[in-house]
């Protein structure tokens, strides 16, 4: 299978650490912190190069001037997340413009305040959205059923899709926002984010969603499935290094609407008339006028090395091979016929990215430690789950194989 995956030269495109014997590591953590692109370097020390030898006229000069260089990265990152280039825009961190978005798009009114969340959602988001819930509340008398918290059915690990659309439509006009994972992060199951959107819109509420677990995994049509805006970081299958630069959507519909409340900044402002210093905040249409400060230039460079890679794979490619690596790894993984070993990702490749969460019954974390004494960086969770993602990008159908092997090894001596 590697010697037909026309995709197989990409891995050469990254640094993969190495074990203390020299060997490459069977890498499987692309969901919490991407490989470097080798090309990262070189853009970073571009960049670098560029304030050398321009200093602050490197805002202008320069073929890589730094005034508009954020728009090199937006075709990339459109085609990504299913997008118009207006609709998107990488900026700040991923919870600092959760937060900016709630501000556009969470506005609680007595009757409509209520806001529909995963039980399990990644607890930074959790946090984000009760400390809304809680600061609209010093301002008005928010009811203290405002977070409605969806959890899978007693004996499953998944939620079902009609659980979601049936608590959206129980709760009916008093749902304010429904903002749920694209993908959860614990388990890996995709959302059907089409339905939801459908769903929330019906009853007359805003959706939006997190796609930090998403974004450079699955299929995205954001502004097909009509969703109003979403948010997610770059470090993880977007490869753009630890703290990396995040990205936000927000649907066309919006790009011009005055009556949405915004926290503004001077980079959101008509760029025409930005070095004015008018008083008077003129934003720019679509996702840009959501922007604060001034581009971190480096942190650009870093994503814009990764995304060049993602231009020339092809997100399709990148997709298919996905369901190839993460079908193979399901088939080897229930060929170990341990009836420790079950897998709570969904089977179904629709309803999944490229991350299987195994859970092993009875285990506890010195497996997991057996397993990374040999050679693989993966992934532990409490209490009993280690994910792992095979990255199309940079893991092989060889890397699949030896880990399922270690993995049985280690099971057969506990």
């Amino acid at each position: 299978m590697d010697g037909e995956d026309s995709l197989a030269g990409f891995r050469d495109k990254f640094y993969i650490p190495k074990q203390t014997n020299g060997e490459d590591t069977l890498y499987f953590t692309g969901n919490s912190l991407g490989l470097q692109p080798e090309n990262a370097r070189r853009y970073v020390e571009q960049t670098l190069k560029d304030w050398e030898i321009y200093g602050v006229e490197g805002h202008f000069d320069g073929e890589n001037s730094w005034m508009s260089y954020h728009e090199k990265l937006t075709d990339s990152m459109a085609k990504i997340v299913g997008a118009k280039p207006i609709e998107t825009v990488v900026m700040n961190s991923l919870t600092v413009n959760l937060h900016l978005l709630l501000v556009s798009f969470y506005r609680p009114t007595a009757e409509r305040y209520k806001i529909i969340v995963e039980a399990d959602a990644f607890p930074s988001d959790k946090y984000a959205v009760k400390s809304q819930i809680a600061f609209h509340s010093q301002i008005q008398d928010l009811k203290s059923d405002a977070l409605i918290e969806i959890k899978p059915r007693d004996g499953e690990t998944t939620l079902r899709t009609e659980d979601i659309i049936k608590t959206i439509e129980e709760h009916g006009d008093s749902v304010a926002l429904v903002m749920l994972g694209g993908l959860n992060y614990y388990t890996g199951q995709v959302f059907d984010m089409k339905r939801i959107t459908a769903a929330g819109h019906k009853i007359g509420a805003v959706v939006g969603f997190d796609l930090a677990h998403a974004v450079g995994n699955v299929e995205l049509k954001l502004h097909e499935w009509n969703v109003d805006f979403a948010c997610w970081c770059s470090y993880k299958y977007l490869n753009s290094g630890p703290g990396g630069i995040a990205g936000i959507f927000i649907n066309e519909r919006h790009a011009e609407d005055s009556t949405l409340p915004r926290f503004a900044g001077w980079w959101g402002h008509d760029a025409e008339t930005r070095v004015l210093m008018d008083d008077e905040f003129v934003p720019m249409k679509g996702a840009e006028g959501w922007q604060l400060s001034n581009q971190p230039i480096l942190l650009l460079a870093s994503l814009r090395a990764s995304l060049d890679i993602f231009e020339d794979a092809g997100i399709k490619n990148l997709l298919k091979k996905s369901h190839q690596l993460t079908g193979y790894l399901e088939f080897l993984l229930n060929e170990i016929h341990d009836e420790r070993i079950s897998i709570i990702t969904p089977s179904n490749a629709d309803e999944r990215g490229c991350q299987l969460s195994i859970r092993v019954k009875d285990a506890d974390k010195s497996l997991f430690k057996t397993i990374s004494a040999k050679g693989v960086i993966a992934d532990w969770r409490e209490p009993d789950v280690i994910r792992v993602a095979p990255v199309p990008l940079y893991n092989s159908f060889m890397d699949v194989w030896k880990f399922v092997e270690i993995l049985k090894d280690c099971l057969c001596k506990k």
